[in-house]
């Protein structure tokens, strides 16, 4: 295994991990930033406030890009599987 087949591998599962984890993140990046204008706007500073709708918008983002998350992960093993002894070699 070369230092370069070692790099790639590394890179393919950051790709994958940065593409699992955007959705959840940014919608509650989105969330919590409209939440945290709204509160500024009405001076109300009640640090729970954010708490459930990032909660909410995360289960929801789960539900709807669940599906498609879970077939990233399983087409990143499957390609992992089959390159096992290619990498190895």
């Amino acid at each position: 295994m070369t230092p370069d087949t070692v790099v790639m591998v590394g890179q393919d599962a950051m790709i994958v991990a940065i593409k699992l984890t955007a959705p959840v993140l940014l919608s509650s990046l989105a969330v919590g930033l409209i939440i945290a204008m709204f509160q500024a706007a009405t001076q109300i500073n009640e640090m729970t406030l954010t708490f459930v709708p990032k909660l909410i918008t995360i289960g929801l983002v789960l539900m709807i890009a669940g599906p498609w998350m879970l077939q990233v992960l399983i087409d990143y093993f499957q390609t992992a599987v089959k390159d096992v002894p290619g990498l190895i070699g």
